[in-house]
């Protein structure tokens, strides 16, 4: 058995897939604009149709929560130490039963942290990277919250520990902080299975160290960052993107986690040149 995951494919095309991998704690739906923008921005600048797809993250959306058996050893506070390793063999398994040897891996949030663990472990199918509102390091001590998550997901049987990823913050951007943007995300959270909730958030605590990927990737890559991102802002990103052999580092302004969502069309942008890098390379 492995883990299983639901694709959902917003285009077809020749050439390298571009595999879009979602945040926490929603599902593919958060690639839906962005998806179209790119497919739309390249058709304008004239560059042959390439596949779009945007798997649902195991546990999210129609992506089934992997069993005990699926996932690995638990370590004792009950995270999975090997299930990242075997979610990021599945989507390589993924596009090879597609009869592709690469994809263009577009990770953000929990989404990079995937995208970083398939360059670790299957560098040979990386043909780019698009890194987005994510990290390099481990959680370390801070992690714990991520548990304190995942049991009252279970434990409750609902999406209330997490519904607080829909509403804004103080410095939140003007996007965040929208009525549409608070509804399009309060549904979306609604809609996931609370096992699949506490399942991502003990794979990513068990996660392995990812801080020496950056060093290692030797293909055309993006980094996007939100500048109102609590996390993952310009003063994380940059550096990331420093280490990065000819990474572009692109910075959004009044932006916060959820680039793509936020600020659809820049990220578009910027995935397309990745696109065209990737297809010049």
């Amino acid at each position: 058995m492995a883990i299983e995951l639901a694709n959902h494919i917003y285009r077809d095309g020749e050439g390298m897939p571009v595999v879009l991998m979602n945040a926490y704690p929603v599902d593919h739906r958060m690639w839906d604009v962005c998806a179209k923008a790119l497919a739309d921005f390249a058709d304008l600048d004239d560059v042959p149709p390439f596949p779009i797809w945007a798997p649902d993250m195991a546990g999210s959306g129609a992506s089934p929560v992997p069993s005990d058996a699926d996932s690995g050893p638990r370590m004792a506070n009950g995270a999975y130490s090997e299930a990242l390793d075997r979610l990021a063999k599945a989507y390589v398994d993924l596009v090879k039963a597609a009869g592709y040897s690469k994809a263009i891996w577009v990770g953000l949030s929990m989404g990079g942290y995937v995208a970083m663990d398939i360059q670790r472990l299957f560098p040979e199918a990386v043909g780019g990277l698009a890194l987005c509102d994510t990290m390099a390091a481990s959680d370390g001590v801070g992690g714990e919250a991520r548990l304190t998550m995942a049991n009252a997901a279970e434990q409750t049987h609902s999406v209330e520990p997490v519904m607080h990823f829909a509403q804004p913050a103080e410095g939140d951007s003007t996007v965040k902080r929208s009525p549409a943007f608070i509804e399009t995300m309060s549904r979306w959270i609604s809609e996931q299975n609370p096992a699949g909730l506490a399942w991502r958030q003990r794979m990513t605590y068990g996660r392995p160290e990812l801080g020496d990927v950056p060093g290692t990737i030797d293909v055309p890559t993006v980094v996007v960052s939100g500048e109102n991102d609590p996390t993952s802002n310009p003063s994380v990103m940059k550096p990331l993107a420093e280490r990065i052999a000819g990474a572009e580092f692109v910075a959004i302004p009044d932006c916060g986690h959820f680039s793509a969502v936020e600020h659809p069309d820049t990220v578009a942008r910027a995935l397309l040149a990745l696109v065209r890098r990737v297809q010049e390379r």
